[in-house]
């Protein structure tokens, strides 16, 4: 009945999405006819190097006044390696431009250095795309495979293109603009693509100082880097009416392609969680129904003791585990990290984090992961009291920066690498010293606030007292093995986030967007599901089998789909990517160990936290004698 509900509110959400619903507090912006609307340019990217350049990093046309400007930017932004900047093009409203140049007058070309040309050949040979933005809605390219006839987007537009090892510059575009009349003077951007063309500067024609004329099929325009490189950047602008409305006009970027692909993933998701209901029904139901009956009636002491293991072992089960600190800090960091993950899902789902709030969705969840160390400070501290710790300052301290200081240090080591290339992805000193702030300002005192409310709690009460002297631990069969635990552990959760990761991946690493977070939120509530039902079941075989060391245990096995990330990661990496130089190698490997380590936290918490009620339920269902 959930599932159905909850498949309803998804389709009434993604109905929303399609017919005009919009982030609330974005308003659209009108023109009037002639009215100048400004070209501004986000960065430049390649999947090949995964290294972002701002826009001016090549020699191209600046501003008439020949400075620029950068637009103020949040700090999802600046890691992004988002530098929006202003440009010399001019655009005005519903006006037409045959030809223009860019920046020059006629008989007065651009002229690049070898350097500067070598520079720009390496971006075009490594597929660099440049991004723009008119009234915030990002270029794209409309690519026709000659094959099939099938129409396809690109976000930005090709810097140039090779041919016979030679690189040739587009430095002519066709801006194809769409308006929708919101009244009789009133106009509102909805279409922004473009068209580009490589024309050698002695295929030009000038009508005047400014203006110029070209035929099809002229002689493109060749970076040289033997002798240094002279062209002209030209555009031009072509306006068209359309009946797209301004709240629909992210559509082409934000359609869901195969959407019969992430229904099937949903559905498939849902046969894994009815399977694993099935088995936790015949272990509950039937089996601990039964032994709990049986341990509660009046038979022998010796009868139960042939019956069972899970009982023997009821003076040890709750035993604190080795590195009790670790433990609280390492559940505490998932706490956190799941609180995150959730509240910024679920409002991304709602449409709260628009992709025309750049920067919104990263920055959404640096802030929750932060304020949310107040909760995480608090459940870590009940249960490093429940565990009989002593040492809670430096507990607190210990779960306030296990985690970030792993985050920081991967990325602060990645960051000299990028610093290196120059790269607009490179994150600025200050931005540093802002996110530190936020670790040891907010989130560190939050954490030790938790645990101050926390060890003033009592502890959780468990239904049965610990012995003094611990029972020995018989020899485990071979499939409770750690490692085959995880590997079997982990591929039933795998399973169900498979086909969203794959789109994940995309996003992150193909420079696409991903705005399907109705999908994402329910497969993420099959996931805690499904996690919570597996560790049950591995921690009720492990107890059958007189182990009582479950805590750790409990956690490294429901993270075990981790292990799985880990492996299709290093798939796609070699079947999907063309990366071949070896800092972009680098940072895929130390970001998507980032998100390996994060999946396993957030997989291994909530695993535990369904083993513990688990135990306390059923051992809270027996007499002990």
């Amino acid at each position: 009945m959930f599932t159905v509900l909850f498949q309803c509110f998804l389709f009434t959400s993604f109905v929303l999405f399609s017919n005009g619903f919009y982030v609330p507090g974005v308003a659209p912006v009108e023109y009037k006819k002639g009215q100048r609307i400004e070209v501004k340019a986000v960065k430049m990217t390649s999947i090949h190097t995964q290294l972002p350049y701002e826009y001016y990093s090549l020699p191209l046309c600046l501003p008439k006044n020949g400075t620029f400007v950068y637009k103020s930017e949040n700090l999802g932004e600046v890691l992004r390696g988002d530098r929006i900047v202003n440009t010399p093009y001019e655009v005005h409203m519903a006006e037409n431009i045959k030809c223009r140049l860019l920046c020059h007058q006629k008989n007065n070309p651009i002229n690049w250095s070898v350097e500067e040309s070598e520079k720009v050949a390496s971006r075009i040979e490594h597929e660099y795309f440049v991004h723009l933005l008119i009234d915030n809605l990002p270029v794209a390219t409309r690519i026709v495979s000659i094959e099939t006839g099938e129409r396809t987007i690109e976000q930005g537009y090709r810097l140039g293109f090779m041919t016979k090892g030679k690189a040739y510059i587009n430095n002519h575009l066709k801006l194809l603009l769409k308006y929708h009349k919101h009244s009789q003077d009133s106009y509102r951007v909805v279409g922004f693509e473009v068209e580009t063309f490589s024309i050698d500067k002695d295929e030009l024609t000038f009508l005047d100082d400014f203006g110029c004329q070209f035929a099809s099929n002229l002689k493109p325009q060749l970076v040289n880097e033997d002798t240094g490189t002279k062209l002209y950047f030209t555009y031009s602008v072509e306006w068209g009416e359309s009946d797209i409305s301004w709240a629909s006009r992210w559509d082409i970027y934000l359609g869901m392609k195969d959407v019969q692909i992430h229904w099937f993933s949903i559905v498939n998701s849902i046969v894994v969680l009815f399977f694993l209901s099935g088995i936790l029904t015949m272990i509950m139901v039937r089996t601990l129904r039964r032994d709990i009956a049986r341990y509660n009636s009046d038979e022998s002491i010796d009868d139960m003791m042939e019956e069972t293991g899970w009982k023997l072992v009821h003076g040890d089960v709750f035993r604190p585990p080795p590195k009790r600190m670790l433990f609280a800090a390492v559940i505490g960091s998932g706490i956190q990290v799941f609180l995150m993950t959730l509240i910024t899902i679920f409002i991304a789902m709602l449409g709260m984090l628009s992709p025309a709030s750049r920067g919104a969705l990263m920055t959404a969840a640096i802030f929750l992961y932060v304020f949310m160390g107040l909760v995480a400070g608090y459940y870590s501290a009940r249960l490093y009291t429940t565990m009989k710790g002593k040492q809670w300052k430096q507990a607190a301290f210990l779960t306030a920066t296990i985690y970030p200081a792993i985050v920081f240090g991967t990325c602060f080591f990645l960051n000299f690498f990028i610093m290196g290339k120059h790269s607009s992805g490179a994150v600025p000193f200050s931005t540093m010293m802002a996110l530190l702030c936020l670790w040891f300002c907010i989130s560190l005192p939050l954490v030790y606030l938790g645990y101050y409310f926390g060890i003033r709690k009592q502890p959780f009460q468990h239904p049965v007292r610990t012995n003094f002297i611990p029972r020995k631990v018989p020899e485990q069969v071979w499939y409770m093995n750690i490692f085959i635990c995880v590997l079997m552990a982990g591929i039933l959760p795998f399973g169900a986030v498979f086909i969203e990761l794959f789109f994940i991946f995309n996003a992150l690493w193909e420079n696409q967007f991903y705005y399907l977070f109705g999908f994402l939120f329910l497969v993420f509530i099959i996931l805690m599901i499904s996690v919570s039902q597996i560790s049950i079941v591995m921690v009720y075989f492990q107890l059958c089998g007189e182990d009582y060391h479950w805590w750790w245990k409990s956690f490294i096995v429901s993270g075990g789909s981790a292990v799985y990330i880990l492996i299709y990661s290093i798939f796609y990496f070699f079947t999907k990517l063309e990366i071949t130089e070896f800092i972009p190698t680098l940072l895929y490997i130390g970001y998507t160990g980032l998100m390996v380590l994060t999946f396993w936290l957030l997989t291994g918490t909530m695993g535990f936290f369904a083993a513990y009620m688990f135990i306390m339920k059923i051992y809270g269902a027996v007499k002990i004698d």
